[in-house]
């Protein structure tokens, strides 16, 4: 419970995933972590650290997106005093700083052509030079390097050199999207949840409803752990009932108070909003309306649609918002409004 976020899962694709980085952390050579955003590269990255000869020396992050292009070769490599404008005294890039360990660098997909080619000197001649400087320096870095990306694309469109790719892709190791570990999802959360319960000060973990449970499960995860670990310290948080946590609001940004976007042009704000989708077949044969006035009427067939979509998706509350255009707490709303909400 050291850190904020361990490796964990039982699931066979990311067990495999796990047992190939383990084999490759022993080998002094260069490996490339792909993956989703959110999966865990830097984690898988910390680990080939720990398990490699390297262990006791430097781990030296660089996140390669994060830094204007004009700096990322002066944050790789280091500049003398005086190289550039602002450049008031000598400085050791993230080669120097990392000589003996292990060198991360995250979003590689991001580095311009001219940052590609000297990192391809680097790791092939083991040798860099600081921006302004006329020697090299010689330097002993293992890298790891991570990108969200298929770099082979990248290579035949022209973006990507071809010979630092193959440098770099002695091993490959791909992390699978959590949609893919579905296994691991509730341990997942089981896991995060726990953490903050108790750092809310909450006496024990009452686990979670069987609502929360199905909307974690039957969610897709676009974020992968990193979304699923907001979403679930977010739940815990906002539970002020007793018993077990059974809300789970997927989308934080959902609300009926949402700032409606500005038209961007005289054209688009003349353009009529698209009409809503038309109610189902079983909604409309199943509709007898029996009230006379039109407000009781419109309540009531809101009612029948809501009844029937609930039946078409076997009661699962988060596949019918999905059926009908709504977003889960939406349905819920309306379920509530309509005294359908134990409905099975």
């Amino acid at each position: 419970m050291e850190r904020a976020v361990q490796v964990i899962g039982q699931s066979s694709a990311f067990l495999d995933v796990l047992e190939r980085a383990s084999r490759a952390a022993a080998l002094d050579r260069p490996v490339l972590v792909i993956g989703e955003r959110g999966t865990g590269k830097e984690l898988v990255a910390e680990r080939l650290h720990r398990l490699s000869p390297r262990w006791d020396q430097p781990l030296v992050v660089m996140n390669c997106a994060a830094l204007p292009e004009t700096l990322i070769e002066a944050e790789l490599f280091g500049h003398e005093a005086g190289a550039f404008t602002g450049a008031t005294k000598a400085r050791a890039g993230r080669f120097e700083e990392a000589d003996g360990g292990t060198l991360f660098l995250d979003e590689l997909g991001t580095l311009s052509m001219g940052a590609q080619e000297r990192l391809l000197r680097a790791v092939e001649y083991g040798e860099v030079t600081r921006i302004g400087a006329s020697r090299p320096i010689r330097t002993d870095v293992r890298i790891v390097a991570a990108t969200n990306e298929h770099l082979p694309d990248r290579v035949e469109r022209g973006t990507f050199r071809a010979d630092l790719l193959d440098r770099l892709s002695f091993e490959v190791v791909t992390l699978p999207p959590l949609r893919a570990r579905k296994e691991d999802i509730m341990i997942l959360a089981d896991y995060f949840a726990r953490r903050m319960a108790a750092e809310i000060g909450w006496p024990d973990w009452p686990g979670f409803g069987p609502e929360a449970t199905d909307a974690l499960c039957n969610h897709r995860w676009p974020g992968n752990v990193r979304e699923l670990r907001n979403v679930v310290e977010r739940a815990v948080y906002r539970w002020e009932r007793e018993g077990p946590v059974d809300r789970i609001e997927i989308d934080p940004f959902e609300s009926p108070y949402r700032p409606t976007p500005m038209p961007t042009s005289s054209a688009e704000s003349a353009r009529p909003a698209p009409p809503p989708p038309p109610p189902s077949e079983a909604a409309l044969k199943s509709f007898e309306p029996q009230a006379r006035d039109f407000k009781s009427r419109v309540a009531q067939f809101e009612r029948t649609i809501l009844a029937n979509a609930l039946e078409e998706n076997r009661f699962n509350q988060r596949a019918t918002a999905e059926a009908l255009g709504l977003s889960y707490d939406q349905l819920r709303h309306a379920l509530k409004r309509h005294e359908l909400l134990d409905q099975r």
